[in-house]
């Protein structure tokens, strides 16, 4: 009993008189008749009393809304329950996880080709500014050669 003097869910549905002891007031108020219908008719209202009976009151909460969970599986799917549910998560897991690794091995790629074009792009700037180093070896001392030659005709002129 909620102190508003209201039966809990369980104890309308069963219609059985509210006491202050009742373990299901807590978690099952009048309001939320469906969910305890649901667990009622899953598991059984002795058996979900003696369950939390024996889980510690800190976390009753928790168990009842596992309980819920359960009952909701269990209604939508008889045979796997949630079962069914945690099986579909873990697939969907297993295939995201393979989807990722397969982007990171992309990934990898693709910076493999860019270092790869870098060093390439590296080495074709390297090798121009050999070769122009080159050229203007191989043309100094023929410049060398037009520049004395200038210096010579100017003297005359």
């Amino acid at each position: 009993m909620a102190g508003s003097g209201t039966p809990c869910a369980s104890c309308k549905l069963l219609r059985r008189r509210c006491t202050s002891e009742c373990v299901f007031a807590p978690y099952f108020p009048a309001e939320e008749a469906q969910r305890f219908a649901m667990v009622h008719r899953v598991f059984g209202a002795s058996n979900v009393s003696k369950m939390l009976q024996e889980v510690p009151p800190a976390q009753r909460a928790d168990a009842v809304s596992s309980l819920v969970y359960e009952a909701n599986a269990r209604v939508r799917d008889p045979v796997y329950g949630c079962v069914a549910a945690i099986s579909f998560l873990q697939h969907q897991v297993s295939h995201l996880q393979k989807q990722l690794a397969l982007a990171h091995a992309h990934t990898a790629t693709l910076q493999l080709q860019l270092q790869l074009q870098h060093q390439h792009q590296h080495q074709l700037q390297q090798d121009h500014d050999q070769h122009e180093h080159c050229i203007l070896q191989n043309a100094l001392p023929q410049l060398m050669l037009q520049d004395a030659f200038l210096k010579k005709e100017s003297m005359w002129t």
